[in-house]
C-alpha cells in the first residue's frame, strides 16, 4: 500500500510526553476488537502498534512548548486513533 494511502493525524494535549502514550498503551491494548492493538515497539517518543492483520499503528508524542503534538499515523486505524485523540485533555488554554 502506498505512503499516500496512509493517514496522519495530530492534536495538541496538556499531558506530557510519557503520560500520552501510557494512555495510548492502555487505550488500544484494553479495548474491544474493532479498537483492540498489540505493543509492538515502544520507544522514549513512539508507541507502535499491531491490530488485526498485523495493521500497524503508530502514536507519537514530543513536547511542543508547553504542551505535546501527539502525532497518529496507521492506514486502517483513523477512526480508533481520532477516538483515542477525543480522550485526552485539551491543551490549556492561554491566560
Amino acid at each position: 500500500m502506498s505512503s499516500q494511502r496512509r493517514t496522519l493525524i495530530e492534536t495538541h494535549t496538556s499531558l506530557s510526553p510519557a503520560d500520552v502514550l501510557h494512555a495510548a498503551r492502555a487505550f488500544f491494548t484494553t479495548r474491544n476488537s474493532l479498537y483492540a492493538a498489540f505493543i509492538d515497539q515502544v520507544g522514549p517518543t513512539h508507541v507502535t502498534m499491531r491490530g488485526q492483520g498485523g495493521e500497524e499503528l503508530v502514536i507519537a508524542a514530543t513536547p511542543s512548548g508547553n504542551r505535546t503534538l501527539v502525532t497518529g499515523s496507521s492506514y486502517l486505524f483513523d477512526a480508533q486513533i481520532s477516538r483515542f485523540f477525543a480522550t485526552l485533555p485539551l491543551e490549556e488554554a492561554s491566560a
